[in-house]
């Protein structure tokens, strides 16, 4: 397996990030608890145990008390800074006295947004700020100057993007003096649209394909790194989804669950090794708050998926052979 593309910047950067949209207690307005701050030092202690060293956040995550809570254990623990590295996100904006839900990549909602993940996190710089969402009034020079401003502030080391395709990535790097570092967008063996964009290339059947071509090759020829968020589908083919399934998705889980006995490892590390095989360098997000899981995803870096398993899995998901 090739090296990350992260790696020009952060020598021993983990093959997996660990997200944590699932810590602070929830999506609900209850205070932060004694549990919520317990919870976030085993998270944090078993993903480091596991060499899982990137964090990634956004400033919204269970409304901001994700950040919070990871802040306070750096706040108890501030030796742990040392050994990791801090992602987050800002752009999105929810519903509030001003207007509706909306994306904001303004230079005073990026300030705002730095600002306060600053003070949340507990730390005096971010290693990675990613621009959450595209946004339709964003002016890729005003992003710029507020980047550099902040990097030259020392508070942001890189800048990334997230759910963007190529093209609003090489409008913004026009405007940068140095180049975007990660990518994030979903990738998984559900949710392959990403894939099938290169297969069905001139077919008709993938007239309806909901992915910009391109994008893939963009990151890899600009050594963009990609991060896929969803990677563990949500736990639909590794028994946690208790969600009615179809009979490709019950297939899947069975095909899983088999290689998963075959290799010795996690059905979670073969979905992972899914991802991992494509030689776009993908560095899969997991969001799981459950520390056997967590171990049980840190298995994919001891197993390589043959050519054959890795295309049964992609066909199996997709419910019918290829073109």
């Amino acid at each position: 397996m090739s090296a990350l593309p992260l790696k020009s910047v952060f020598p021993n950067v983990s093959s997996l990030v660990y997200g944590c949209m699932g810590l602070g207690g929830g999506w609900n307005n209850n205070a932060i608890c004694a549990a919520d701050i317990q919870q976030t030092h085993e998270v944090i202690d078993t993903a480091l145990q596991s060499h899982i060293n990137y964090f990634d956040h956004a400033d919204i995550y269970t409304f901001g008390k994700a950040e919070t809570v990871f802040g306070q254990v750096l706040k108890q623990r501030p030796g742990l800074r040392d050994n990791m590295y801090l992602q987050t996100k800002c752009g999105i904006r929810f519903e509030d006295g001003k207007g509706p839900k909306r994306y904001d990549l303004s230079s005073a909602w990026i300030t705002h947004s730095v600002e306060k993940s600053l003070t949340a996190l507990n730390t005096d710089y971010i290693d990675v700020l990613l621009l959450h969402r595209p946004d339709p009034l964003m002016r890729v020079s005003e992003i710029a100057d507020t980047f550099h401003q902040l990097k030259a502030a020392g508070k942001v080391r890189f800048l990334g993007v997230s759910n963007m395709q190529q093209h609003q990535m090489s409008a913004l790097q026009r405007a940068l003096n140095e180049p975007l570092v990660v990518n994030q967008i979903e990738m998984s063996l559900q949710k392959h649209a990403w894939v099938d964009e290169a297969v069905y290339a001139g077919n008709q059947d993938g007239k309806d394909i909901n992915f910009t071509p391109g994008t893939l090759e963009y990151c890899h020829q600009h050594n963009v790194q990609l991060q896929a968020w969803g990677s563990l589908c949500q736990g639909i083919y590794t028994g946690v989804s208790t969600t009615e399934q179809s009979d490709a998705v019950q297939h899947t889980s069975q095909l899983v669950a088999r290689l998963a006995a075959e290799y010795g490892v996690s059905p979670e590390a073969i979905l992972l090794s899914w991802l991992m095989l494509h030689p776009s360098q993908i560095q899969p997000v997991i969001g799981t708050t459950n520390l056997e899981r967590i171990k049980a995803c840190a298995q994919v870096g001891v197993i390589t998926l043959s050519r054959e398993h890795w295309y049964a899995l992609y066909v199996s998901a997709k419910g019918h052979e290829l073109p």
